[in-house]
């Protein structure tokens, strides 16, 4: 990372600052302070969208570091990249019309996103411009209870997010055994799930700007058949079929499961902040559009899938689109849609290992990982964030779709609630701290705000099964025990670790919470 602005920053552990730099952050202190009541009194609530051009800002007024600006993302790619981490398409909605009928998934995927996918694009449109460095929600965290919990906070989310990657290979061969039935099972299939790993990998590690643009292609190509089915199904759409509906027959745990997996994940797209041309800006709007494109790619092809063709809930599984696609107009139209599912699992694929990968790098620079982890290629790209992020998706791709999804939700559900205490938290803490894009509404509109997400995770969380639970709260279990050994091998300097000069500081005031 080439910095264009060098500011003075504690590290998140005194043990491994530097004499120098307590000196110079002592004789920084009162300006700091003094600069917070200053900025907080000039910078009043922006209206929501609005930008009034300020620098990136932290809690204590330490402008961030700018890197070289031909690398950055902008708008397009960042829009079809948020769209890759929380969609990539209707490729896995099949499960929705299998759970509840077509009605109550046509209702999930509209009524859903208000009570989900909104408040959590919202709070991390506010944040994410708030704290634009790629530590992303590690960092909200961390200014808001402290390392410790921001640490529990990169753990899960880290975790969930190479969960998640795992569900990719597993979709792609799902869509490819109906053409090429030896994908199904075997050799063949760890073999592909092997080779499409190293491949989209090294995506990754050749840079961002690269996967950006490429997410912008893979997404109009991974969308096009469905328009064509759509034209093609005009004469078959029957309204009535979008009505069938049967309240005592959903299965809710598949239902809520699914809907949840496929509308969440706005909040990954903070740990690539650092990486964005003007965040403050840029981040909002691409979070707005990339709703609307989410929604979008999701209600037309079910409307399509469940209008023209007549019901046969058992069928609706992972894939069934294809099926679809060939009844509806042949099988050179399934081909094409098994290559556009082909090409969205890839997009999902390299936008999740970014978020992933960068997430751990900006930990790193935060001294929360050892100093190996903010090591970057000559693309820019975290080495050892890629290579650990590839690694946990090779090892979790043998589980089953819904056993991928159902350990991941339960995961993020612990971290967005993590999430949503920060926000509060900094809100009355810092109620006027810069946020060139805040939420109206005051602390009462924050709290009400994560209201609805809050009663969702817990209605997710009541429908898990006992083994999900079991095994995912061993995973967070292990994130309590693996932060205090990270830091006993601090203590002992048994690895180095340092925090960046480049970012602010967030622990000056201390914690909210202590």
């Amino acid at each position: 990372m080439v910095p264009t602005t060098t500011t003075t920053s504690e590290t998140l552990q005194n043990s491994s600052i530097s004499v120098a730099d307590k000196k110079t952050s002592q004789q920084n202190g009162d300006n700091n302070n003094q600069k917070l009541r200053v900025s907080a009194q000039r910078e009043a609530a922006i209206p929501m969208g609005d930008y009034n051009g300020a620098e990136y800002i932290g809690i204590n007024e330490v402008p961030s570091p700018r890197a070289n600006n031909s690398n950055k993302v902008s708008l397009l790619p960042l829009i079809f990249l948020i769209f890759y981490e929380v969609s990539g398409g209707p490729f896995g909605v099949e499960d929705t019309v299998q759970a509840a009928g077509p009605l109550f998934a046509l209702l999930g995927f509209l009524i859903f996103p208000l009570i989900w996918s909104v408040p959590e694009a919202l709070i991390t449109a506010e944040m994410g411009t708030m704290f634009p460095e790629n530590g992303g929600y590690v960092v909200w965290v961390s200014s808001a209870l402290g390392p410790y919990w921001g640490f529990q906070q990169g753990w899960m989310k880290w975790l969930s997010g190479v969960i998640d990657n795992a569900l990719y290979p597993v979709m792609f061969l799902d869509y490819l055994k109906s053409a090429i039935p030896a994908l199904g099972g075997g050799l063949p299939r760890i073999v592909a799930v092997l080779a499409l790993t190293v491949v989209l990998t090294y995506m990754n590690y050749r840079g961002l700007t690269i996967v950006g643009w490429a997410a912008v292609s893979l997404g109009i190509l991974s969308m096009l058949p469905f328009v064509v089915m759509g034209l093609i199904s005009i004469p078959k759409i029957r309204p009535e079929r979008w009505l069938v509906a049967d309240v005592h027959s959903i299965d809710w745990n598949l239902y809520l499961n699914t809907l949840f997996w496929n509308l969440n994940y706005w909040d990954s797209i903070s740990t690539l902040a650092g990486e964005v041309r003007n965040p403050k800006k840029t981040l909002p709007k691409a979070l707005f559009y990339a709703v609307l494109l989410v929604v979008l790619s999701y209600l037309f092809p079910l409307l399509i899938g469940t209008g023209a063709v007549p019901l046969e809930r058992e069928l609706w599984t992972d894939g069934y689109f294809s099926d679809i696609a060939k009844i509806l107009g042949g099988v050179w139209l399934r081909f094409w849609l098994q290559g556009a599912a082909a090409v969205s699992n890839m997009g999902m694929f390299v936008a999740e290992m970014s978020s992933d990968s960068f997430q751990l790098l900006g930990m790193a620079e935060r001294g929360m990982l050892p100093e190996f982890f903010a090591k970057r290629s000559r693309h820019g790209t975290p080495i050892l964030g890629i290579i650990f992020s590839a690694s946990g998706v090779l090892l979790l791709s043998w589980l089953s779709f819904q056993e991928i999804v159902a350990a991941e939700n339960f995961l993020y559900c612990f971290g967005m609630i993590l999430e949503f205490i920060a926000f509060v938290w900094l809100r009355i803490k810092y109620p006027n701290a810069p946020r060139p894009f805040k939420i109206p509404g005051g602390i009462i509109g924050a709290i009400l705000l994560c209201v609805p997400p809050a009663i969702l995770i817990g209605v997710v969380l009541a429908f898990s099964t006992i083994k999900i639970m079991i095994v995912s709260l061993a995973a967070v279990a292990i994130g309590l025990v693996l932060q205090p050994c990270i830091k006993l091998i601090e203590r002992k300097r048994w690895l180095k670790f340092s925090t960046s000069s480049d970012l602010p500081d967030i622990t000056a005031h201390g914690p909210l919470i202590r």
